[in-house]
């Protein structure tokens, strides 16, 4: 009984969906059960990832065949998304940038963040990393509503579970009193790190079994590389995480999803077309002894891969506040 009301207040925490009544009445609240629900994050990007991909793939069969179709989902999905969480994790990566864009030290980056107010850095993150969501997520779609859907569920339930070894391994820096954040940051077990990735480990296996094992192996690099990277940046400047810093990498972690599984679909085609390129040499060449053997060379079109370098780019630099 215990899962199942840790896992409504985590629920009930996180996103807008309604628990009241008799039903919150059931579930209680105290600082402990906070602590513990922070093992059901990823629980809540299933229900987060999963209606947000039913609005996905849904309208992609609503405008089957018509232009910008991937697009209108890719936005429609995403709106899902934040309205469901009431941009929960948005907020923290918009704080977050702020802090570190405009305070030169801990103290004032800190106390940037606790201000409501939104600032230019954390504008311009928001704005970026909204666009760049919507985009990566429309070129998904173009591959098949089923891939663009399970990339969608998976990126929610997994960015989301990065977010536990940050609150396991490192201190909490933001205001002890009032802030809603910090049961969740205090004695963090390994029970409930192992609980969380339980229920990460179900989307490691929907990315693989929809875009292969090698794809989903990259993404989850692309991934634990995002999560190293904002670690040490949240240690080098803040010495810790506050919780808008954990928002903020929610979204990163989601983002580098999306990258990895666009540069894998891009390389996909490209090794596609060199195979069908190939055939259809062999076909021409094929009892035509006197030609001998030929070799093929397909370049790759490194124009998609200096335009990804440079979405990659312009996210780092709107999130590091170097």
């Amino acid at each position: 009984m215990d899962f199942f009301r840790h896992f409504l207040l985590a629920v009930q925490f996180f996103t807008r969906i309604p628990i009241t009544g008799k039903l919150a009445a059931w579930v209680g609240y105290s600082p402990d059960m906070l602590r513990r629900s922070a093992a059901h994050f990823p629980g809540v990007g299933w229900i987060v990832g999963a209606t947000a991909a039913a609005i996905f793939g849904a309208t992609l069969f609503l405008f089957k065949g018509q232009a910008y179709s991937s697009l209108v989902a890719a936005a429609l999905s995403t709106l899902c998304s934040v309205w469901l969480t009431g941009g929960f994790h948005e907020d923290g990566l918009a704080d977050t940038c702020d802090g570190l864009g405009g305070g030169s030290t801990r103290e004032k980056a800190l106390r940037i963040m606790k201000d409501s107010r939104i600032g230019s850095y954390g504008t311009l993150a928001l704005v970026l990393a909204l666009i760049l969501k919507i985009s990566l997520l429309a070129l998904l779609g173009t591959r098949s509503a089923l891939a663009g859907a399970a990339a969608l569920a998976g990126a929610h339930v997994l960015s989301r579970a990065a977010q536990l070894p940050l609150m396991r391994g490192m201190a909490y820096v933001g205001e002890a009193d009032g802030s809603k954040a910090k049961p969740l940051a205090d004695d963090m077990s390994t029970a409930a790190l192992a609980a969380g990735l339980l229920w990460a480990a179900p989307a490691a296996w929907l990315l693989a079994a929809v875009h292969g094992w090698g794809a989903a192996a990259a993404a989850l690099a692309a991934m634990l590389a995002a999560l190293a990277w904002m670690a040490c940046l949240l240690q080098r400047r803040l010495q810790g995480f506050t919780g808008d810093a954990l928002g903020a990498t929610q979204q990163v972690c989601e983002l580098a999803l999306f990258l990895r599984k666009f540069w894998t679909f891009r390389i996909s085609k490209i090794l596609e077309m060199q195979r069908l390129a190939i055939i259809s040499m062999r076909d021409d060449i094929a009892g035509d002894d006197a030609m001998g053997a030929k070799t093929l060379v397909v370049f790759p079109d490194w124009g998609d891969a200096i335009r990804l370098a440079a979405l990659s780019s312009v996210l780092l630099c709107a999130t590091s506040a170097l």
